[in-house]
C-alpha cells in the first residue's frame, strides 16, 4: 500500500485501454470515461502512455510506479495470453518442440502483403504452391526440412482483435520497414504492439532493390526505438529482402527459424486440445466456416469444439491447401465446418467430451451476458430522451460510420444545423468504414448511438452492442439519418425548467472565523458547484435556500469540489445550519424555448 492508502500496481511504458481495465480490475468502459474526462478519446484496442494510464490508475485507487524492463520479462503476469499460461501447466516431461508461428506488421505500403505472397508462392509445404485453393488466413511453409506457420494478417483485423483479447497466438513478429521509407507511425505502432505482447521480432527490410534505398539510414532510425541491428552489435536480426524481386527470403525464413531455436515453442500434441480461432464466416451453401490455430493438443475429425458461444462437433476439416485432413497438431492452421454460430476472431477454442457438456457452458455464459445486458446503461435514442428529461445528460452523444469519407462531411454538417442551445450534438468519432467493436464501445462508454450510413456492423459489434445496450442505427438515405436525429431532439425538449441535483454534503462541524460561521462538510456524493444553488436539509424539513457565499478546500477557494472530499461552505445570509445538516447542491435546466 502506498502511503496515501493507494495499492501500488506497474505499469508498462505502454498499454491498451484493454489491458489496462484488467489490470486495474476495473471495466473497459470504466477506464475509457475516466479518459474521456479527461480530455483522451481512446478505443479498447489502443495504446496510451504511462503518464496517462497512472491518471487513469489514480482515479481508480492505485498509485502507479513504471515497469523496469529487465524484471518484465522475467514476470509471469496476467498479460500472459491465456494460451501460453495453459501450456505452461502441461507436465514438462510431454512437451515437444512445434513450428514457431508469424505474423507479419508494419506500416502501410511497405510491402506487408506482397511479402506474403512472395513467400507463399516460393515456399509453401511440400512445393505444392499450386495447390493452395482457396485464403484460410493462414497457411504453413517449409524451410530446410522444417515448417513455420504464418498467419496472413494484413488488411483484416484478425491480428488486431486476437492482440486485443489477449489471444495473440504468433511466436515472432516480422516486421516490415520499407528502406526507401523508413520508420512510419504505423512502424512504430506494431514495435509498440509486439512488446505488449512480449513477441521477438525479426527485421525484414523490404525494398532493398530500389534505387533510392538508404538501409543505413533505416538501421539508425531502428536503432533509435530500441533495434539495434545485430551487425551493430545489438540483438534484433535485420533481414535485406525485395518482395518483389523475391531476393532475400531463405535469409528471412533461417532468421525466423534461428529465434525459433532461441526460445521454447512447445507443446504436448497428446495433452488437453485448445487454440485461437484466426478468423470466421458464414457461407451460404456450407453454413459457419471457421480457421483455427492448434496450439496444443491434436485436435481430430469429430471433437466437440467450443469457441466463445459456438459450439458444435467437426463435420470437416481442410488445411491450408483445401485438402481434408482428419487430425492437426500444434501450430497447425485448419479450416473446420460444423459450429452453429459464428465464432469472433481471437476466442479461444477448446474441446469438450460432449456437445451436451458444450451447451451447458454456453447456457451459463449467455446467462451472464444477460446478467450484464440488464445491467447495462441503455443508450437508444427514447431512452436518452428520458434520461434528458430526468437531467442526466445535456449532449447527444454520436459514433458516425459511412462508406466513404465523402458521406461524412455533409452528414456531419447536416447534423450541425440541428444543433439546439440546450442540447448539443458530440460526434465524438467520425470514419469511414463499417461498424466495428470499438465503436460500440466508445459509445457505451460515453452513452451514446451508433449511426450508420451505407456500412454493416460486424457480428462482434452486434453481440457488443446487445451486451451494453448501445443502440446502432443504420441509414441508407442522409435524409432519414438527420430526420431521426431531429426528431429525437424535439422530443428531448421539454417547454419547462427542471431541478437536477447535482451533489449532497453533509456538515461534519462548524467553524467561527472573522467573516461568520463556516460549515465543515464532506462531499457523499455528486459534485458541489460554486455557483449553483443550495439548499440545507435538516431531517425532512428545508431550513435554507440560496446561494454559496464561499467555497474552500484546503484554505483555497474552489469552483467546485468532487465526491469524496472535505471543504468548507459559507451562506449567504445564513449561518443556523447544524452538525447533521444535509446540503444539496442543484441546478435549474432549462428545456426548450
Amino acid at each position: 500500500m502506498g502511503d496515501n492508502g493507494q495499492r501500488k500496481i506497474e505499469l508498462p511504458a505502454v498499454i491498451t485501454v484493454r489491458d489496462l481495465a484488467q489490470r486495474l480490475e476495473s471495466s473497459p468502459i470504466q477506464v475509457i470515461r475516466i479518459l474521456m474526462s479527461n480530455g483522451v478519446m481512446a478505443s479498447i484496442n489502443q495504446q496510451v502512455d504511462f503518464e496517462t494510464a497512472a491518471v487513469v490508475a489514480s482515479e481508480l485507487g492505485f498509485e502507479a510506479n513504471m515497469e523496469i524492463a529487465e524484471a518484465e520479462e522475467e514476470k509471469e503476469s496476467g498479460e500472459v495470453p491465456l494460451w501460453k499460461r495453459l501450456i505452461a501447466s502441461e507436465d514438462p516431461k510431454h512437451l515437444t518442440s512445434r513450428p514457431p508461428v508469424v505474423t507479419i506488421l508494419g506500416h502501410v505500403d511497405h510491402g506487408k502483403t506482397t511479402l506474403l505472397d512472395a513467400i507463399r508462392h516460393t515456399s509453401v509445404a511440400a512445393g505444392e504452391a499450386g495447390g493452395i485453393t482457396q485464403h484460410i488466413g493462414a497457411y504453413q511453409v517449409e524451410h530446410k526440412g522444417r515448417l513455420i506457420t504464418f498467419l496472413d494478417t494484413p488488411g483484416h483485423a484478425a491480428f488486431t482483435a486476437m492482440r486485443a483479447r489477449g489471444a495473440q497466438g504468433a511466436d515472432i513478429v516480422v516486421l516490415v520497414v520499407a528502406a526507401n521509407d523508413g520508420v512510419m507511425p504505423q512502424t512504430r505502432e506494431a514495435i509498440a504492439h509486439a512488446r505488449a505482447a512480449r513477441v521477438p521480432i525479426v527485421v525484414a527490410l523490404n525494398k532493398i532493390d530500389r534505387p533510392d534505398a538508404n538501409p543505413d539510414f533505416v538501421k539508425r532510425q531502428l536503432a533509435d526505438l530500441g533495434l539495434v541491428p545485430d551487425e551493430w552489435d545489438g540483438n534484433t536480426i535485420v533481414v535485406p529482402v525485395s518482395a518483389k524481386q523475391k531476393m532475400g527470403l531463405d535469409d528471412l525464413l533461417e532468421a525466423i527459424l534461428l529465434v525459433a531455436d532461441s526460445l521454447k515453442i512447445e507443446a504436448n500434441p497428446k495433452g488437453k486440445v485448445f487454440g485461437t480461432v484466426v478468423e470466421a464466416q458464414v457461407d451460404r451453401s456450407k453454413g459457419v466456416i471457421a480457421t483455427l490455430l492448434v496450439q496444443n493438443g491434436t485436435l481430430s475429425m469429430g471433437d466437440v469444439v467450443l469457441a466463445g458461444t459456438a459450439y458444435g462437433r467437426i463435420r470437416a476439416m481442410f488445411d491450408y491447401r483445401g485438402r481434408k485432413v482428419q487430425r492437426a497438431l500444434p501450430s497447425t492452421p485448419v479450416q473446420i465446418m460444423g459450429l452453429n454460430d459464428c465464432p469472433q476472431a481471437g476466442d479461444l477454442f477448446q474441446v469438450y467430451n460432449s456437445e451436451k457438456e458444450a451447451r451447458q457452458v454456453v447456457e451459463e455464459l449467455k446467462q451472464k451476458q444477460q446478467q450484464r445486458q440488464l445491467q447495462a446503461p441503455k443508450a437508444t435514442l427514447e431512452e436518452l430522451f428520458q434520461r434528458f428529461k430526468a437531467g442526466e445528460t445535456r449532449e447527444l452523444c454520436l459514433i458516425i460510420k459511412a462508406d466513404v469519407q465523402g458521406s461524412l462531411e455533409p452528414i456531419i454538417t447536416s447534423l450541425r444545423e440541428l444543433d439546439q442551445s440546450e442540447i448539443k450534438i458530440n460526434v465524438l468519432h467520425a470514419e469511414a468504414g463499417n461498424i466495428s467493436e470499438d465503436d460500440v464501445m466508445l459509445a457505451a462508454a460515453s452513452r451514446g448511438i451508433v449511426v450508420g450510413f451505407n456500412v454493416q456492423a460486424d457480428g462482434a459489434a452486434r453481440r457488443r452492442a446487445e451486451a451494453e445496450g448501445v443502440s446502432i442505427r443504420i441509414y441508407d438515405v442522409i435524409y432519414r439519418l438527420t430526420e431521426d436525429i431531429e426528431k429525437a431532439l424535439k422530443g428531448m425538449l421539454a417547454p419547462e425548467f427542471v431541478e437536477v441535483i447535482i451533489g449532497k454534503a453533509e456538515i461534519l462541524a462548524t467553524f467561527t472565523v472573522s467573516k461568520g460561521l463556516v460549515a465543515g462538510c464532506k462531499v457523499l456524493q455528486g459534485e458541489i458547484r460554486r455557483n449553483a444553488r443550495v439548499r440545507v436539509l435538516r431531517g425532512e424539513e428545508k431550513i435554507y435556500d440560496g446561494e454559496l457565499a464561499s467555497l474552500r478546500h484546503e484554505k483555497e477557494d474552489v469552483r467546485e469540489i468532487r465526491s469524496g472530499f472535505e471543504c468548507g461552505m459559507a451562506f449567504k445570509g445564513f449561518s443556523d445550519f447544524k452538525i447533521g445538516d444535509i446540503v444539496e447542491c442543484y441546478v435549474m435546466e432549462r428545456f426548450g424555448g
